[in-house]
């Protein structure tokens, strides 16, 4: 049996091309890695030929093009004979809309609200204008709905097996109200004058059986339409006749007639930016939020995961995006649960492993989630950079930064103005629902009437713009916890700072409505309902707003160190001290198995790019010099009408992506296309020359066309030449410096997780990039070839290829499988360093009962490697660790060196690798406890 707790998780990205079979092929390659658990990206069906596997459409049945049930027992059956767990990437926020696919939706579509689902879908029916009735917005044209209706695109259909009638959008569906099918099947008869027919006659016999104009019910309506696909010669008659509802018919306003008598009102896609009344993951249409707090949708969405968990093929889970949902904190509990109560017998005394996709911000603690062991990871990954990073160079890159653009940046601005960006473009239509529910409450009380909406408007937007994390969590109970309180009141408090005009009260007045002190005992006169879900809304959209405008709008306007800007992290925080990275991670021992990621399928960039371009700060005199020389050499590279492409700002940021992805052995044959799509998508997520709603077509051809330029080894010999030489320093600074990150992953508070294919040195950009295919073939006859003794000598000697990492990272993860008293729930020591070179060495002690893992960790390796130009020297390493209180047993990479013990040089410990970790035993207290 796998441990209930991972020592190690492995994710993979399946795929069509990577499917359960293919998985299940890998599993004894991730047991000779010495992973504990599979941990798999979302599996459930979703829609045809999805690259992710978000878009879920129905939770019930497996991925078919991963190879369905049949597969997925074989994958499971390789599992169990390996000892290994499965985890599950689950989605309990969306769903895939729209399109064909997903019977829930369509269902939607057909019956509206009177639709058993219509309560999984977080829709806003009464706000669609000009519907006495309300509807759903439908936002799938490519062009205007006049223009479609007018080119024939929207095409009235039958489906003779199924007796139904659907107004098709290419791949999307649109079934029609079986309370107008009367209607169609007499204008059909009359267009082809088969009245007489007795197709004809059973045709309108039907019609005028079900006329109910509101609405047949749904227990007649399968019987109904089972009798009309029976009727013998209809469906021929059906399908001439629909010609009444086509271009050239005599009447061309039939088909417009017949949609505006739906539950759904079909748009261009550019409406969804100010009308869209349902709640999207993000801004992306055809995902479409479910009310996952629904008991019934809740049911429904879990029946097969649960299966797997009783059945015992599922030992944990991952849970997408779940700031999205109305309730985290109920969510997570009903969930704990429902798996506690399905697990078989002697299981239900264990955890279960779930972590939540939960962003932190600086300095905020991880929110009360019942039976959640912790975040995936990006906040460690980005407090593990951060302690790597030489902030003696930043001062230097913050001039150089400054004088490419000719003035100083300030981030928090940058972000501000994102957030207003973000709320007026696209998340308009959430916001606006959200004024609008705010106005509602404040005119129904005489003491709040006089707030117009526009005032209103303009205070939700600067709590929005202001809020600095990504949400507080008020629950359904009203419950306001005090961080919530004082994170809300500070955030007004921002507001009012820059607040203009004199009716401050409706900043007050917001306060205590998010507050819920607007309905607290000994307040009347307001609904509560009212108050509570318009709180609840709240905290769904500022967790989207603050997303799209840190991470993919504030990130790609800001390029001082690139590396810095990753998902979970502030790119303008200072680095961290030896000291100040023990403190965080005494701290995180209250949460020992949380995930510990460096590379995920949404970071920024690869762990291992991230790591060569933070190499930069520690060379910074010689990069101020080289982007000098190549913004020089390349200034006839630039184009210049009607506007300099790429931008100063822009142009250096594709120096810093090129430095991170520069091959080790020089450029390739897919190098220039890699980084024109990285380019494209950073311009277009940046959404100042171009975004992805309004494309600028000559900025980006311009920039693309830079990129081959540059890249181009006849005119940009000299360049490259210049580049590859500083590429080279940056690479072996950067492979260190992985290195470090690596064993830090490994043995710091937490579950590292390995992002597929990065036990090689992982060079990828965003995605696309990061999810290509990983040869997975090459990693198995490496890991077979180094064996159970490494030799780092030559490991090191032959670096480039990625085999070091691949032998030490198969190495810790064995020490973890060996030591579970240690890794699992043991204590954080950290260890003291003295000596000219202390700051240049991170240590600490993880301790079980008896045993201890002594880790030594390099860093700001520039001075240690004649700046990059060669590896790692220790014996000019003058520091020392302070062991007293360890017994050393064995030095773990290098087992046949004689332990030490008491005063320690690190140039004894570190060399060929730039990190050590020892096995020892400790007495009761430990050692080494002074922090720096």
């Amino acid at each position: 049996m796998p441990p209930v707790v991972p020592t190690a998780t492995y994710r993979l990205q399946l795929s069509s091309k990577l499917g359960f079979d293919a998985a299940a092929a890998l599993v004894p390659y991730l047991k000779s890695l010495g992973v504990s658990h599979l941990y798999a990206s979302p599996f459930l069906k979703a829609r045809a030929g999805s690259t992710h596997g978000y878009d879920i459409v129905d939770h019930d049945a497996l991925n078919p093009e991963f190879g369905g049930d049949e597969a997925f027992d074989r994958l499971s059956n390789a599992l169990a004979e390996a000892d290994i767990g499965l985890i599950l990437d689950f989605v309990p926020n969306h769903m895939g809309g729209g399109y064909a696919d997903n019977a829930w939706w369509l269902d939607v579509l057909e019956w509206g609200p009177r639709s058993p689902h219509a309560a999984s879908f977080d829709i806003e029916w009464e706000t669609l204008p000009y519907r006495p009735n309300g509807g759903l917005l439908i936002p799938v044209l490519g062009k205007s709905y006049g223009e479609a209706l007018d080119d024939g695109d929207l095409v009235l259909k039958y489906d003779a097996a199924e007796g139904s009638f659907s107004v098709w959008y290419f791949e999307h569906r649109l079934p029609i109200r079986p309370n107008r099918y009367g209607d169609i099947l007499k204008t059909v008869v009359q267009e082809v004058e088969a009245g007489d027919t007795d197709a004809g006659r059973a045709l309108l016999a039907l019609a005028d059986r079900f006329p109910d104009p509101n609405e047949p019910s749904r227990e007649r309506a399968p019987a109904f339409k089972a009798e009309l696909a029976a009727v013998p010669g209809g469906a021929e008659v059906i399908e001439r006749g629909l010609a009444a509802y086509r271009p050239g018919a005599s009447d061309p306003t039939r088909l417009h007639r017949l949609l505006e008598r739906q539950h759904y009102r079909v748009a261009h896609w550019r409406v969804a930016f100010t009308e869209i009344n349902y709640r999207r993951f993000f801004d992306i249409n055809d995902l479409a939020g479910i009310k996952i707090e629904h008991v019934p949708t809740f049911t429904a969405a879990h029946r097969r995961v649960l299966e797997l968990i009783r059945e015992g093929r599922l030992h944990g889970l991952r849970l997408d995006h779940v700031d999205g949902l109305l309730d985290p904190v109920q969510y997570s509990r009903r969930l704990a649960r429902v798996v506690r109560v399905v697990r078989p017998g002697p299981a239900r005394a264990q955890p279960f492993y779930i972590v939540a996709e939960k962003i932190l911000a600086e300095g905020e603690p991880l929110p009360a989630l019942p039976g959640v062991a912790g975040t995936t990871g990006y906040d460690v990954l980005n407090v593990i950079a951060r302690v790597l990073l030489d902030d003696a160079g930043m001062p230097r890159l913050d001039a150089l930064y400054r004088d490419i653009l000719g003035e100083r940046q300030d981030f928090e601005r940058i972000v501000e103005d994102a957030k207003v960006r973000v709320l007026e473009t696209m998340l308009a239509s959430e916001f606006t629902v959200l004024c609008r529910l705010l106005a509602r409450i404040a005119a129904g009380h005489w003491r709040s009437r006089d707030f117009t909406f526009e005032r209103l408007r303009a205070a939700l937007r600067s709590y929005i713009v202001h809020f600095p994390v990504y949400r507080t969590y008020i629950g359904a109970g009203g419950q306001v916890s005090p961080e919530d309180r004082s994170r809300i009141e500070e955030t007004i408090a921002r507001a009012r700072s820059r607040w203009f005009g004199p009716d401050t009260g409706v900043l007050d007045f917001l306060q205590d409505v998010l507050t819920l002190d607007l309905i607290a005992p000994g307040r009347q006169g307001y609904s509560s309902p009212r108050v509570k879900r318009f709180s609840g809304k709240v905290q769904q959209l500022t967790g989207p707003v603050m997303a799209k405008a840190l991470e993919d709008t504030a990130f790609y306007r800001y390029h001082r160190l690139i590396a810095l800007n990753e998902v979970g992290g502030e790119p303008v925080l200072p680095a961290l001290s030896p000291g100040e990275f023990d403190y965080r991670m005494q701290a995180r021992v209250a949460h020992p198995h949380a995930m510990t990621a460096t590379a995920t399928h949404d970071t920024k960039r690869g762990e291992d790019a991230r790591m060569r371009i933070l190499s930069i700060a520690e060379i910074a005199p010689d990069w101020e010099a080289a982007v000098r020389r190549w913004r020089q050499r390349n200034e006839p590279l630039i184009g210049k009408k009607p506007q300099r492409a790429p931008s100063d700002a822009h142009e250096y940021m594709l120096y810093q992506a090129l430095l991170g992805v520069w091959p080790n052995g020089g450029p390739d044959a897919g190098l220039t296309e890699r980084l024109q799509t990285y380019a494209v998508k950073a311009l277009r997520e940046g959404k100042q020359e171009t975004s992805w709603h309004n494309p600028n077509d000559a900025y980006e051809g311009a920039v693309t066309g830079f990129v081959g330029r540059l890249l181009d080894p006849e005119g940009s010999a000299e360049f490259l030449e210049d580049f590859a030489a500083v590429a080279q320093r940056t690479a072996l600074l950067g492979a260190l410096n992985s290195l470090a990150q690596l064993t830090l992953k490994a043995t710091i508070p937490g579950v590292p997780d390995i992002y597929q294919g990065t036990e090689f040195w992982d060079l990828s950009l965003v995605d696309p990039d990061n999810r290509r295919a990983v040869d997975f073939a090459a990693r198995q006859a490496a890991l077979d070839a180094i064996g159970q003794a490494p030799d780092w000598a030559a490991l090191a000697a032959a670096w480039p290829d990625g085999r070091i990492k691949l032998a030490l990272t198969h190495l810790l993860l064995d020490l973890r499988r060996r030591l579970p008293d240690v890794f699992d729930n043991g204590g954080y020591e950290p260890v003291h360093v003295e000596g000219p070179h202390a700051g240049h060495v991170l240590a600490f002690a993880r301790t079980g009962r008896r045993d201890a893992v002594i880790v030594a960790v390099g860093r700001h390796f520039a001075p240690l490697t004649d700046g990059g130009r060669r590896w790692l020297d220790p014996a000019e390493l003058d520091a020392t660790l302070m062991l007293d209180g360890y017994a050393i047993r064995t030095d773990v990479l290098r087992p046949g060196v004689p332990a030490p013990s008491g005063a320690v040089p690190a140039r004894s410990l570190l060399g060929p690798l730039p990190v050590a970790v020892l096995q020892a035993t400790h007495g009761p207290r430990g050692g080494g406890r002074k922090l720096r």
